[in-house]
């Protein structure tokens, strides 16, 4: 769909792209840990990067996308998941 919004929109210099966010650590997914030791820890070690995801790491994703600095980005899809979808 982003791809093809992308193509119906970009003759009135509209811009299409998607965030797809991995596991983020909200406040409801932090009431889970609570009850569950070893939970983070657990959501970590799913991630190549070491750890779960913020908030901000997803604001920034779409800050870029909303910025001046990718007036020439259209039909893509970021995938902010600390490299879970890579293995």
């Amino acid at each position: 769909m982003t791809k093809n919004d992308a193509l119906i929109y970009a003759k009135d210099n509209i811009r299409v792209n998607s965030v797809h966010p991995g596991f983020i650590w909200t406040p409801l997914v932090e009431e889970l840990g609570k009850k569950n030791p070893g939970f983070r820890k657990h959501l970590d070690s799913l991630h190549p990067i070491g750890h779960v995801g913020e908030s901000i790491d997803i604001a920034y994703g779409i800050l870029y996308l909303v910025s001046d600095e990718s007036k020439f980005v259209t039909g893509s899809e970021l995938v902010i998941d600390g490299g879970y979808t890579c293995k």
